[in-house]
């Protein structure tokens, strides 16, 4: 079977009930806090993904062992010093930058060398913002010119850092806070607010840390050297896989969705704020807090009248992963949307903001741009009846999955790449398409 679909029909209406995979940030966390802890985690939900699969075939290398039942992953950790560090190891973290910078935090105590690699689109992206900061611990590390691969040899005199995070990247904070768990002393961690999740894991295992926000940053403080024990932990649904389900109702007639479950925590939920303003309203049902993360029902229903935005930088963070389906409403929108200060999207798995510009002028939609900038021209009206091949998007998962909106949505008859590439974020995501009567054509190799 060739790496590529057709579709060539919209969805028809439909009234659903759908759960989504397990939060991949979460889930990604979950794994390398149960390789430090002491004794046995259990993880539901985790997902299964190979972001996260590569996650734990890395820990696996480092000595911790891991077991699959039918309903959670057991890890058994040793912990903070509980790595195998006798001989040089290779991990590879596929597609994954999250689990790449976060696992390198973790070895800045390992006595020997660990060489980490990843695939093409990965290996493009900048690893000196992490690689500075942990140099700063003690720990020795050398790169290709900012990027992968990154060798890593630990100290064993590690010193605790003041560090000052000022991108808003959680990848980056998250690094050096499990770097801090391996240090003596107090680290202390200023951060442009991003999502917060290792901070709230840190929490709830009663890891000593200090959490002060303010109005644009928050302040941590995290003395290290403090063991903790194994847990139990049921990862919520994703927002961002949620998101593509989101939209696809907001532009489908007539439809309702209701998606079970899902991770509402407020640094991730700016999609949903950015909606509203947009004059689109996502009810929540059944909230409820766990270990620290919101979790809620959502109800979407179709919405023919959406008002174009001028976007909040501040919501920036809290979206950075749905502005693609964020930009697609955007062109159906009455009138000109607004977005700042996105460069952040091209250090993604691709250059997300110029492959997302070049999409849009694609399917007929004017976009203006200045630098990281860009204002959407929206067209209400917009009805698609030609042919349109999306390729070449260095097989990022999040640029296929909303390309496949826009085809169920929109019109027209479109071929679309690279279909393996939801794998590395949502497995599940082509079983819900078809659960909700979206019809596929798998294309076939020639005999």
């Amino acid at each position: 079977m060739k790496n590529q679909i057709k579709i060539n029909h919209r969805i028809n209406p439909f009234n659903k009930i759908i759960n989504v995979n397990g939060d991949k940030s979460i889930s990604i966390r979950c794994v390398l806090l149960a390789s430090q802890a002491i004794g046995t985690s259990k993880i539901y939900n985790l997902l299964e993904s190979e972001d996260v699969i590569n996650a734990l075939k890395s820990i696996s290398k480092l000595g911790i062992k891991y077991k699959k039942f039918k309903r959670y992953y057991e890890i058994k950790g040793f912990g903070l010093s509980g790595f195998n560090d006798k001989k040089k190891i290779k991990l590879n973290a596929g597609n994954s930058g999250t689990f790449a910078r976060l696992i390198l935090g973790l070895l800045v105590n390992f006595k020997n060398t660990v060489t980490l690699i990843g695939d093409k689109s990965l290996s493009k992206r900048d690893f000196s913002r992490i690689t500075e900061p942990l140099k700063k611990f003690g720990a020795k590390l050398s790169s290709n010119k900012g990027r992968l691969p990154v060798k890593i040899t630990g100290s064993e005199f590690l010193r605790p850092v003041e560090y000052n995070e000022t991108r808003g990247s959680a990848q980056c904070k998250s690094a050096v806070m499990l770097a801090s768990l391996k240090t003596p002393g107090l680290t202390i961690i200023k951060a442009k607010k991003s999502r917060n999740h290792t901070e709230l894991l840190l929490k709830y295992l009663n890891i000593p840390i200090k959490i002060s926000p303010k109005y644009n940053h928050d302040y941590f403080k995290i003395k290290g050297e403090n063991n903790f024990k194994g847990f139990d932990y049921v990862v919520p649904g994703d927002i961002s896989s949620s998101s593509f389900f989101i939209i696809l109702t907001i532009l489908s007639k007539k439809s309702k969705l209701i998606i079970k479950n899902v991770n509402i925590n407020q640094t991730r939920t700016g999609i949903i704020k950015i909606l509203k303003k947009m004059n689109v309203n996502i009810i929540f049902k059944n909230k409820k807090f766990y270990k620290g993360e919101m979790i809620a029902d959502m109800i979407i229903k179709s919405k023919t009248k959406i008002k174009s935005i001028k976007c909040p930088k501040k919501m920036n963070s809290s979206a950075i992963d749905e502005f693609l389906v964020i930009f697609l409403l955007a062109s159906k929108a009455n009138g000109i949307s607004s977005f700042e200060d996105l460069g952040e999207l091209n250090k993604k798995e691709s250059p997300r903001l110029n492959i997302a510009i070049k999409f849009l002028k694609m399917i007929g939609i004017k976009v203006e741009r200045k630098n990281d900038d860009i204002r959407i021209h929206g067209n209400p009206h917009l009805n698609l009846s030609g042919n349109y091949k999306i390729k070449n998007f260095r097989k990022d998962h999040r640029i296929f999955m909303m390309s496949c909106v826009a085809a169920l949505t929109l019109g027209g008859k479109w071929e679309i790449h690279d279909k393996d590439s939801v794998y590395t974020s949502f497995p599940n995501f082509f079983k819900i398409i078809k659960q909700l009567g979206g019809k596929i054509n798998w294309e076939k190799e020639k005999t």
